[in-house]
Parts: structure tokens; sequence; C-alpha cells
């Protein structure tokens, strides 16, 4: 990337007249950009800066976590009218030197398996070196991603951001890293786009509900793209695992007649590994499985029993 890329057009900090936690198409937009414009956005934490750094799981346990996300923006987009489809070219990212990964406790209802935890947990990350830290020397890449980027539902009213829509919103795709293009479908005019929710790291699946959730500022290139699409698609060169490289790992597998069901069996084995055999307790193991851990469907062919597969990199490991 060229310098140049990187020089925003606009910069909008997250102050609270720049930030909003619902996704409604009556919202006024904090700017008006044309196609093209770079736009640097700051971002604050998922919780909405209510865990820092000094953070304890009771502290986490006590998160009010309604409303959640809060969200930079909404941008409007010169000329983006139902139809037309917004490029988000992700240019870089700039955390603040820390994130948490955090589940709260079993009464929430919240993660893969909330009936199996019954105390809220914590672990404050520091990142260094390219790298966050864990316990016990493992350490996991830090490449950076909005889990939270989409355009305003056509639908009137104040709608909820934790579920992803065919305009974006939620999606947790921790493939969209710096270099990535992600393309969203217009439904109202400006297209209204916002961006948060930032994850210093995730594995494919986000099971205890949180990734390395990180304060962090994105730059981004926003345009039209000529082409037609239902829901978001997008272009990016990964990674694809946690440390970005094809490498060692060890798996579980689920298997069982429901896809969500097998999902929970894979986690719970990789969870039953993690304290068997890399000494960690069940809270640290559903985190790390959060953090670095990959979910991948293996097959949905052979009935009745479908197969989902949990991926640990061996190399986060000292």
């Amino acid at each position: 990337m060229s310098d140049e890329t990187l020089t925003p057009d606009y910069e909008i900090p997250d102050a609270d007249a720049h930030v909003h936690s619902v996704w409604d198409n009556s919202l006024n937009p904090v700017l008006t950009i044309a196609p093209g414009d770079v736009v640097r956005l700051d971002c604050r934490d998922t919780t909405d800066g209510q865990i820092g750094p000094g953070s304890t799981a009771e502290d986490f346990a006590a998160v009010d976590t309604d409303p959640i996300h809060p969200l930079t923006g909404p941008i409007a987009i010169e000329g983006a009218e139902p139809g037309d489809v917004v490029a988000v070219d992700l240019l870089d990212f700039e955390h603040e030197g820390w994130g948490f990964t955090g589940y709260l406790p079993g009464a929430a209802g919240m993660g893969l398996l909330p009936e199996e935890f019954d105390e809220a947990g914590l672990h404050v990350w520091e990142f260094a070196d390219g790298v966050a830290r864990f316990v016990d020397g493992i350490e996991v890449p830090v490449d950076p991603f909005p889990g939270t980027v989409g355009l305003a539902p056509a639908e009137t009213g104040a709608h909820d951001t934790t579920p992803p829509r065919d305009v974006g919103g939620n999606m947790d795709v921790k493939h969209l890293t710096a270099g990535s293009t992600v393309y969203l479908p217009v439904e109202v005019e400006g297209g209204l786009l916002s961006m948060g929710d930032c994850h210093a790291a995730q594995g494919d699946g986000e099971v205890c509900v949180t990734g390395i959730e990180a304060p962090m500022s994105v730059t981004a290139r926003v345009r039209l793209a000529d082409r037609s699409i239902e829901q978001p698609q997008f272009e990016t060169g990964g990674p694809f695992t946690p440390t970005g490289r094809d490498e060692p790992a060890y798996g579980t597998t689920g298997i069982g007649p429901d896809l969500y069901e097998a999902t929970r069996k894979a986690i719970r084995h990789m969870i039953d590994h993690l304290t068997s055999e890399r000494d960690l307790d069940r809270g640290e193991a559903y985190m790390l499985c959060s953090a670095a851990v990959d979910l991948k469907v293996n097959q949905v062919v052979d009935a009745p029993n479908w197969t989902v597969s949990a991926y640990l990199p061996e190399s986060i490991f000292p």
C-alpha cells in the first residue's frame, strides 16, 4: 500500500454524536462522502468502554449488554441508491495495545456452551510484537478486523445490532483484515455505512461470544461497485488460519444430525483436550477456543449425520 492510500480524506472520532447502537435508516449521517473517499473511523470496544485493561471477571459479569455494539457512523455515500453495491476497501487498523476476551454467566444464555459455565470469565490481552499474550506463554497473532460493518436496512425503525443482515452488520468474518474488500448491497438512499466491534483476532466461530475485543481505528476507502448482490460478499487474502499459514493442528470432531449440536460437541471436545493436554482450566480453554480455534463444516452430504471439526494451531503454544 502506498502512503496515499492510508491518508484519510475525513476522520470521524468516537464522540457520542458519531456513535449509535441500533440499525435505523432514519439516523442522520454524521458525514457525507463522495465515492472513492478514504475515511478513518475511531471505534469503541464492543462494551462501549465498560471493560478496560484493569477489569476483572466480576466486571465482565456486570456489563450492560443492552445496548451493545457502539458503531461509528452512519456515513452517507453520494449517489448510492437501493440496488447499488457499496465496496469498503479496508486499508489499515490501529489498536491501542490491549484487548479482552470474556464469557458471561450461563444464565445470560450467550455463547455456544452457556450452560457449562456458571460464572463469568475474562482475560485481558496485552499486544506486543504482533501477538496477543494469553496464559502460560500462549501467543495468538494479531490480525485486526471489524466484527461489524454494514449499511442501514430498508425496514423502518430501530433494529438490534446483534444479528447480521442482508446489508451486513455483525458478521464477525475474521478475514476482513487490511487489504480486504467487503461488498454490501444498498437498501436505502446514501447506503448509510457504520462500523465497529473491532477484533484483534478471532477463531472462526467466536464460540464464547467474544473474540479479542479491542478499541481501534479503521481506515477504509468507500466506493460504489458495478455488480449486483443480495447479501455481503468479500475479497480477502486471509489469514485463513489463526496464524496465517498452513501448519500442524489438532482437531476435534462433532458428529450428529444437527449442525449446531455437532458444533457444540466439537468445541466441548476441544475444551476437554485443552484441559487434559495443555493444563488450562475450562474457562481459559473456552476463551482460547473463541480467540484461536477455527470451526469448519467438513461434510453435509452423509445423511443422517454431519461433521463439524475444531482446529487448534499448535504453534501458539511455547
